[in-house]
């Protein structure tokens, strides 16, 4: 086990470093049965009932971008880590850190765009917590979200349940909420009306679950697609092939990564899952994903298939192959 010196960008990409930062330091420290799957949010079991609970915290720039802002993302990525875990969310709730001289009317819009995402998704903010630091010593706003949620009696996703021959879904294009980040960041000028994809997804998940064969459902966020598999993979000890041409990425977002020398299968999103699923029970699921307004574009993108040694594999458009390790370095900081 490497010893950690310092702390650098990369270890918040969600990517390898990331997973070395909780299993080298916060596991080391915190490690109990409900921590150590490492999946978006914990199971925690109370007599009579499976809670999940998650948190994040956002420290999006800047924090209002086509499509979104960092308030939405805040509860769309707390909801939609409890929803992959086939939870029904209860209740969030939301701690601000503010930099003196922060605009009142920016922190009114962020704080009603939080209010409707919580209305969209059914769920209301139900404490907090306000912390003001002086000028200089933060960088606008951060929020935290933390969020409960029950799971039904007799449900269960988790990695570590995919079986061989398990079709991968995904829920729609990848990408998008990234690169409209960057695009506003850096003022790019982009066209193509390219949005962030923010959204909670937790009516999708529930439209998912009304139909037997779901091993799993994870979020794609930090790192994108290609960590999210080598995650699953890691659980599962199987390896995921994937189908480069059925990976859906809209036409603008494809061209944007081409031009910045990005991979849309590592940029982050904030309204896409992955779903794995049984193989006879895949056609009825994407149906009903595609009948959904947040899986309209959903696509079969792969399966997962068993070998000596677990691996990610991308199967090219020209009809060879490359192997999809997690996200390294830091693509794109400050995106979620």
């Amino acid at each position: 086990m490497a010893v950690l010196e310092k702390v650098v960008l990369a270890h918040g990409s969600g990517g390898r470093l990331s997973r070395e930062l909780v299993e080298n330091v916060f596991l080391k420290s915190f490690s109990n049965p409900a921590l150590k799957p490492l999946e978006d949010a914990a199971e925690v079991r109370i007599p009579g009932a499976t809670l999940a609970f998650t948190t994040d915290s956002y420290v999006v720039t800047p924090v209002e971008f086509p499509g979104a802002d960092i308030g939405r993302v805040a509860v769309c990525g707390t909801v939609n880590d409890l929803a992959v875990k086939g939870a029904r969310p209860l209740a969030l709730s939301a701690g601000f850190i503010l930099e003196e001289g922060f605009p009142g009317a920016l922190l009114e819009r962020i704080t009603a765009s939080m209010r409707r995402a919580a209305d969209e998704a059914g769920v209301r903010i139900v404490t907090g917590d306000t912390k003001v630091v002086e000028r200089g010593k933060a960088d606008g706003i951060f929020i935290n979200t933390a969020g409960v949620g029950l799971i039904p009696k007799g449900r269960s996703l988790t990695s570590a349940a995919v079986k061989a021959g398990d079709v991968i879904i995904v829920s729609g294009g990848l990408a998008d909420h990234g690169v409209a980040v960057m695009n506003a960041r850096d003022r790019l000028g982009l066209e193509g009306g390219i949005k962030s994809d923010a959204a909670p997804l937790n009516g999708l998940a529930e439209a998912i679950l009304k139909f037997p064969g779901v091993r799993a459902m994870r979020d794609i966020t930090r790192g994108g697609l290609a960590t999210v598999l080598n995650e699953v993979s890691g659980a599962c000890k199987l390896s995921a092939e994937v189908e480069e041409e059925a990976v859906p990425v809209s036409v603008q977002v494809k061209n944007a990564c081409a031009l910045l020398g990005l991979d849309p299968l590592y940029v982050a999103n904030e309204g896409k899952i992955a779903v794995f699923v049984s193989p006879a029970a895949a056609p009825k699921i994407l149906k009903a994903m595609r009948a959904h307004r947040y899986g309209k574009h959903a696509a079969v993108v792969g399966r997962m298939v068993k070998e000596k040694k677990p691996q990610v594999r991308l199967l090219t458009a020209i009809g060879g192959s490359r192997i999809m390790l997690m996200l390294e370095g830091e693509q794109l900081p400050r995106i979620c």
